[in-house]
């Protein structure tokens, strides 16, 4: 065990699931209509609680279970069996390993919560989310983080798919189910309302920056250079992004928004995400100023031309974001192109098909949507009880 890397992993943990909570709570909440915030909340929190128990039961043994250039890990460490304190992953104790890992279960199944808010039923949101996080995202962290089938000396040959921080485990898989939800949800009846509390999302946001360096800095598993580089990518990319969409904002529309700005910031943050282990400031400069505008022109995509109302713009953020990060990868000569497209599609289309059939097998266990009533009064009073504020909007 290496004190340093220990120190740093810890540290890099609690940043972790300070992005989820409060950060993404307040991102997405801010976002939504004052008569819904509690409910995001709701959603975000309650997604915490039950991924870390799933991740115990099953999702660290499914993710990290050997099995070697495999497509599912063994069940041999299921509920921590065998793991003691004592027990070393690389220079870590291993339950440490378990636990900054089980921050990245968390904080996956909770991006999709931005796709569906304001109309999703909260029953759906419990099972979904613990049956995607199981059958879905478990496996493809084994396939490329756990040493299986797409990871070096995989099906692609001795080098293999190179995502440092998650910009296929993370945020492909999150924007593809975020996209699929909201096509099968229908858009919302108060679909054009505009955020209730863009401080919120501010602040939200604000945290969610400095929560990626413990995301991308701790993926590194180490206290050493190549983590102080990754944050530093990590925060020019995400200073980039936010510029560059506040500027293409204004010479489209004539103003700069908060809400936009911060928007960019978020989309700079997960395109270096994938590629934040492999390259140096100028290529995260590069990086940050196409996903300022990439991503922006995503979201009029998706919403205007496809007229999919993914409410918070999962998919055009993160998944975009992501994808565009992955295969940046390889245009600055850190990975096979071979491998970087491979992945994505084999890992796009897994996707696809494990979340269509858990929408349809959990819509048929609860209510994928509330009813009609329940979505204009708001998801707050009617589905937990409480207001987030005495006046109405």
């Amino acid at each position: 065990m290496n004190g340093a890397d220990t120190a740093w992993i810890i540290v890099a943990t609690a940043l972790v699931l300070f992005m989820s909570l409060p950060g993404l709570a307040l991102f997405y909440g801010g976002l939504v209509r004052a008569r819904n915030v509690l409910s995001v909340f709701m959603h975000v929190y309650a997604i915490a609680c039950l991924m870390s128990i799933l991740w115990l039961a099953l999702g660290y043994t499914i993710a990290f279970g050997d099995a070697t250039h495999g497509w599912f890990g063994s069940l041999d460490k299921a509920f921590l069996s065998g793991v003691s304190a004592d027990s070393l992953s690389g220079t870590l104790p291993e339950v440490l390993f378990f636990a900054f890992q089980m921050t990245f279960a968390i904080i996956t199944p909770a991006l999709i919560v931005g796709a569906y808010v304001e109309r999703v039923g909260f029953g759906f949101v419990l099972v979904f989310s613990s049956l995607w996080m199981l059958l879905c995202y478990a496996p493809v962290v084994h396939w490329i983080w756990g040493g299986g089938a797409l990871a070096d000396g995989g099906i692609f040959g001795e080098v293999g798919t190179r995502d440092f921080a998650g910009g296929i485990v993370v945020h492909e898989t999150a924007g593809i189910a975020a996209l699929m939800i909201a096509v099968a949800l229908g858009p919302r009846k108060h679909r054009t309302t505009p955020p209730h509390a863009p401080w919120m999302v501010f602040v939200g946001a604000a945290m969610l920056w400095v929560g990626w360096f413990g995301f991308n800095g701790g993926s590194q598993l180490a206290a050493d250079g190549g983590a102080a580089m990754a944050i530093t990518v990590t925060h020019i990319s995400a200073a980039t992004a936010s510029l560059t969409w506040a500027l293409w904002e204004r010479i489209k529309y004539g103003k700069a928004s908060l809400v936009g700005i911060v928007t960019g910031t978020i989309a700079g943050l997960a395109s270096i995400t994938p590629a934040s282990g492999f390259v140096g400031p100028i290529a995260a400069l590069i990086i940050g100023a196409v996903a300022g505008i990439l991503c922006q022109e995503a979201v009029n995509f998706v919403r205007n031309k496809l007229q999919i109302d993914d409410t918070l713009d999962v998919f055009a953020v993160h998944g975009v974001g992501g994808i565009f990060g992955t295969i940046m990868i390889a245009v600055f000569g850190h990975g096979s192109f071979v491998a970087q497209f491979g992945a994505l599609a084999i890992v796009g289309v897994f996707t696809f098909v494990v979340t269509y059939v858990l929408i349809k097998l959990t819509a048929a266990i609860t209510p994928l949507r509330v009813d009609l009533e329940t979505e204009v009064n708001g998801l707050d009073l009617s589905a937990h009880g409480e207001r987030a504020y005495d006046i109405t909007s």
